[in-house]
């Protein structure tokens, strides 16, 4: 079964609608009591990590394209969808068994007080921003990273650097942010 020839588009829709509804239902459920058999406390880390080496991938599978270095820029890309989605089970298992973490909340009482709010100040509004925009985004690349890898599969190259010009920053800024945010949220986890 060759890929060239097989229609992929609605398994790739399937997915990449699956995906943040499953992620979404999961902020709404109860929390399991389940114990890991370790501490979940050091997966934000974890996610902060993956992130990192992700945006360093896609900057040498950028670099890599551009040298004409194609097996290399497969190489990192690949990888970088594989952390992508060791990223995304690593989440689903954080958030459906951590209690949720509020930016500013300085005591860890679940609440932010005006006063926290206050010792923050505007910066409350830029993490927000980037958060909100992460998630966003996190979201809408799902699809585009699954069609851009389709194409390079397909190994029809004209479509995917049509798509990959919008894949490719788009997923850098989630890779990015996401380290961002965790650098932001971190004084907050308790």
């Amino acid at each position: 079964m060759e890929l060239k020839n097989r229609n992929l588009n609605v398994p790739i829709a399937i997915v990449s609608i699956v995906i943040p509804v499953l992620v979404a239902i999961l902020f709404y459920m109860p929390k399991p009591e389940l114990h890991p058999g370790f501490d979940i406390r050091i997966l934000p880390l974890f996610h902060a990590i993956l992130n990192s080496a992700t945006a360093v991938l896609l900057v040498a599978s950028l670099y890599f394209i551009k040298n004409k270095q194609v097996k290399a820029h497969k190489i990192t890309n690949i990888i970088a969808v594989v952390l992508s989605i060791i990223f995304l089970l690593s989440y689903v298992t954080y958030h459906s068994l951590a209690p949720e973490t509020k930016f500013a909340d300085l005591n860890h009482n679940g609440i932010v007080e005006a006063t926290e709010k206050a010792a923050v100040g505007g910066i409350r509004y830029v993490y927000y921003f980037l958060l909100l925009t992460h998630i966003v985004l996190a979201a809408i690349i799902v699809p585009f990273v699954l069609f851009t890898l389709l194409r390079a599969f397909q190994n029809d190259i004209p479509r995917h650097r049509k798509i990959a010009r919008i894949t490719w920053p788009i997923w850098f800024y989630v890779a990015v942010t996401g380290v961002v945010v965790y650098i932001m949220i971190s004084p907050y986890y308790h």
